[in-house]
């Protein structure tokens, strides 16, 4: 949980009960964080690395003609509003969240932090799980943006089948020839980088140091279908 400054409590704003836990919407001075079970999820306190992640998704595209995006977790909307910055006019965004909450917070309270991603008429919303709809598409994204719980060691089990050999190889059906998966995480985890290898993927791990003194390291993986390398 978010640890504040003595002379700044915590403002609890709003709790909600989801599928995977009681997920809180709080705010600490100008900071929010959003919380599951008293797990901090994000903050707009520390956001580099859901930047990264938009922006090198959004840069690997976006000399396409017509780059088509599926982003997993709208969040506090930093990695949607990385990626669109990224992106030219003719790109197609698609966010799926599954929490009517944090829809809403991001329409209202969160918006500004993002700059209003959801505004961007590039953007179309999916209200679902990200699971759902990649399992409906087949060669439909050039690029697939993952920011689903805490990463492949979440505290979801219910997001679990995402990064497992079934859900990696529907991923993989879902992207493009010449597709792209993108993944943040909390944590590390070289277990996963073998999965994804297994799955058919040719993988690059990026890590990102939080920019507070003596902060986390979250990861990035970069995944490409193996026919792609040279």
């Amino acid at each position: 949980m978010y640890a504040p400054k003595a002379d700044a409590p915590v403002v609890v704003l709003e709790t909600v009960a989801t599928r995977v836990g009681e997920m809180e919407l709080s705010r600490h001075r100008d900071d929010y964080t959003i919380a599951i079970d008293g797990v901090e999820l994000m903050s707009s306190d520390n956001h580099q690395s859901e930047d990264e992640l938009g922006l090198v998704a959004g840069e690997l595209v976006r000399d396409l003609p017509a780059p088509r995006l599926l982003i997993g977790g709208l969040g506090l909307g930093y990695t949607a509003r990385a990626a669109l910055d990224a992106l030219p006019a003719t790109a197609r965004v698609e966010i799926a969240e599954i929490v009517p909450d944090v829809v809403r917070w991001n329409r209202t309270i969160l918006g500004p932090l993002a700059n209003h991603p959801l505004a961007d008429p590039r953007v179309t919303l999916i209200e679902d799980d990200v699971a759902r709809v990649i399992q409906q598409a087949t060669g439909r994204y050039d690029a697939i943006v993952l920011d689903v719980d805490n990463g492949p060691d979440g505290i979801s089990a219910s997001n679990a089948t995402l990064y497992l050999q079934g859900g990696l190889a529907t991923i993989l059906a879902a992207l493009t020839p010449t597709g792209v998966l993108a993944i943040w995480s909390a944590f590390d985890s070289l277990h996963f980088t073998s999965e994804l290898q297994q799955a058919g993927f040719d993988v690059e791990v990026q890590n990102f140091r939080s920019w507070h003194a003596g902060g986390a390291t979250h990861t990035i993986w970069l995944a490409r279908p193996r026919h792609l390398s040279v």
